[in-house]
């Protein structure tokens, strides 16, 4: 079992270890913009007052014949479920939901509810075998009880829980609006379950790719700024295919993958039942900070929580650790976080599941000189967690045990390599030219994927004597038979023809 984990993390997007090799193209860790099981909107903000009238959208679309169940879930920043509902689409439909609908005027999908009032067309068919009882989500109004909708947006925006019989002091952070992330999955009916309930994996989640999502922010406000609200910024949600795909729900097939989107959630001895894409640690984006009246960048960054979803486990999601951030000038001068005596308490950055913030921030290394824009590694892996379903160090980058100690969240046991958490970073730059509101969104660029070992430390804080250089997962040089490198030596050519996989 050790052979086969160490070949699927390390060589996943040649070919899966635990099967033959795939020539389907499907068959990867890689993320890409295609037809998914699951939709991922890393980052959500609304304004609850009416102050801003800041708002997130998004639309849902249903590429398949025929009709499937979306199930949305709505997440503090510390990784806490808060509010799930479900929305039926017929065949080849698109359902737009505006969250300020839900969370300030208690309605879901308005006029017609959560299910599709269109008639299915002519090229829609009439049923989905995978759908246990499709009649229970037809004629749901979408109307949420205040009651529940104003603990929701208090949740939201205090991280405090008052459900009956539900407390919680330390689900998420504290802001002026309600801020959090959304999970969108494939479904098997109108279910009531969070993602972070074991039985959600046997009894309700899908595996088949039929989802396409967008979201736009809406009057957003760059943080950090004195910049004034933008007309609106849009993208691609992060699309989560299920590997492979297909079958009912609690259908136990095989993947190659070493560990799954929903890990720490799913059944214990199960723990890759929901097939979906795992998400890359390292990432690499550009940044304008040319000042108020110029360009500003802002990174939204989601991250992989600690625990099961708990109000145990919140507290140390909404603390975790940024494990390396190095900044590029046009010159390409690094700037990094220096070392220091206390490190558990100066020198980690620490960042809750979800976050936007400013490059100009004390969450990123400043820098001098003339330049005024550059580019950005961030290694987002927040150090490891007993609750990750790989947590041996299988030959990937090591930690340090006092580094180890220093990255450690708040009450939790951490561990180190090969399993970095699961990360992604959306860009949004923003600026002002000739009295015109510009802004422009795309997501951050990963260096690796879900597969790829943890990173190392680089030459910045903490790294281990002879560590490599920040640059994509693998950079392994495949060299002809008989070439030496520039440096005179083929000890570099470690490709995976000439050193393949045990």
């Amino acid at each position: 079992m050790k052979t086969l984990l160490i070949a699927s993390l390390l060589f996943c997007n040649a070919a899966f270890a635990a099967g033959p090799p795939s020539i389907n193209n499907d068959d990867s860790c890689d993320i890409k913009v295609g037809p998914a099981a699951t939709l991922l909107l890393p980052y959500f903000e609304v304004d609850t007052d009416g102050t801003s009238g800041h708002t997130t959208l998004f639309t849902i679309t249903n590429v398949s014949r025929y009709p499937q169940i979306a199930h949305v879930t709505l997440w503090t920043d510390g990784a806490y479920p808060i509010l799930n509902f479900n929305l039926y689409l017929t065949g080849y439909d698109v359902q737009a939901i505006n969250l300020a609908d839900v969370l300030v005027r208690d309605v879901i999908a308005p006029p017609s509810g959560t299910t599709s009032a269109t008639t299915p067309g002519a090229l829609s068919a009439s049923s989905n075998g995978n759908l246990r009882t499709p009649s229970d989500c037809i004629g749901i109004t979408g109307l949420v009880p205040e009651a529940i909708m104003s603990a929701v947006r208090f949740a939201l925006r205090t991280g405090i829980v008052r459900f009956p019989g539900v407390s919680c002091n330390a689900a998420g952070g504290v802001h002026f609006n309600a801020i959090g992330y959304a999970t969108i999955d494939v479904v098997a009916g109108c279910t009531t379950r969070m993602p972070s309930d074991p039985l959600y994996y046997t009894n309700d989640l899908l595996f088949d790719n039929v989802l396409i999502g967008d979201y736009q922010q809406i009057g957003a406000a760059p943080a950090g700024t004195s910049l004034a609200a933008f007309d609106a910024a849009g993208n691609p949600m992060v699309h989560i295919r299920a590997v492979p795909e297909g079958g009912g729900a609690g259908a136990d097939v095989g993947t190659a993958l070493p560990y799954t989107f929903y890990d720490r959630y799913t059944p214990a001895g199960r723990r890759t039942l929901d097939r979906r894409q795992p998400l890359p640690s390292t990432f690499a984006t550009r940044f304008v900070q040319g000042g108020a009246a110029n360009f500003s960048t802002n990174l939204s960054i989601w991250r992989e929580g600690i625990g099961t979803g708990t109000c145990a486990t919140s507290l140390a999601t909404g603390q975790m650790v940024l494990s390396d951030v190095i900044r590029f000038d046009e010159h390409e001068n690094p700037y990094a976080f220096g070392s220091c005596s206390d490190i558990e308490a100066l020198c980690p950055v620490r960042l809750p599941s979800t976050s936007t913030t400013n490059t100009k921030g004390a969450q990123y290394p400043s820098f001098f000189g003339p330049d005024v824009a550059g580019w950005i590694y961030v290694n987002a892996n927040n150090g490891g967690s007993t609750t990750y379903s790989v947590t041996q160090n299988l030959g990937g980058a090591s930690v340090p045990t006092n580094v180890r100690t220093a990255l450690a969240p708040a009450g939790s046991t951490t561990t180190s390599g090969p399993r970095p958490s699961q990360n992604w970073i959306t860009t949004s730059m923003f600026g002002v030219i000739g009295g015109n509101h510009i802004t422009a969104e795309l997501d951050a660029t990963p260096l690796g994927n879900g597969c790829s070992p943890a990173a190392f430390l680089s030459t910045g804080r903490f790294a281990p004597p002879g560590a490599p250089p920040i640059a994509p997962s693998g950079g392994a040089f495949v060299c002809p038979p008989g070439t030496t490198l520039t440096n005179g030596t083929t000890a570099l050519c470690t490709g995976t023809n000439v050193n393949p996989p045990p």
